[in-house]
């Protein structure tokens, strides 16, 4: 016996993307986390569409681990943060040893110098958003990702000449 139903239609990202974007979601205490399982590409995409969710005006912390360099900002413009990572995109991507992390005292959005994303929150919101982006909750978290050791990262010109740019667009101050 066939059993048919509305079946959606995919989308094009998840016909040719490789591997399975998915997440796992736990409770820490009084807060979530969501670990996002992603290619590099979708990790950076993810965080963009992501902080669609967060206030109009966001804290921001940026840091290079290749050469240690730090910037925070606080109260910063939602829609000037999600320009600015519509920036970085691909040298993220490329290059990866950044850490970005845009939050509010609710929520956290971090990519990690290795391009895996976090989510945190007092609440369990970003469990519905993720599934709305088209990601599957897993109960076993994806294996531990690669590490490298900043020393161990290639130099990336592109990049740094992109987040010092970035910090001095937003207002971000050195630390």
């Amino acid at each position: 016996m066939l059993f048919r139903g509305r079946q959606p239609a995919p989308s094009v990202w998840r016909r040719f993307r490789s591997g399975a974007d998915d997440f796992t979601f736990t409770r820490q205490g009084d807060h979530y986390e969501a670990r996002v399982a992603a290619n590099a590409e979708r990790a950076v995409d993810l965080l963009h569409a992501l902080a669609e969710h967060l206030p109009p005006a966001v804290d921001v912390a940026l840091e290079d681990v290749r050469d240690g360099r730090v910037w925070k900002g606080v109260d910063v413009g939602l829609p000037d943060v999600r320009e600015a990572i519509a920036r970085l995109k691909v040298p993220l991507a490329v290059y990866g040893g950044v850490e970005l992390a845009v939050y509010t005292s609710e929520d956290q959005l971090t990519l990690t110098p290795d391009l895996e994303l976090y989510v945190f929150a007092r609440t369990d919101r970003w469990l519905y958003i993720l599934q709305g982006k088209g990601l599957v909750e897993t109960v076993t978290p994806a294996p531990e990702a690669w590490r490298l050791r900043p020393d161990e990262l290639g130099p990336a010109p592109e990049l740094t000449d992109a987040l010092g740019a970035t910090a001095e667009r937003l207002g971000l101050g050195a630390q």
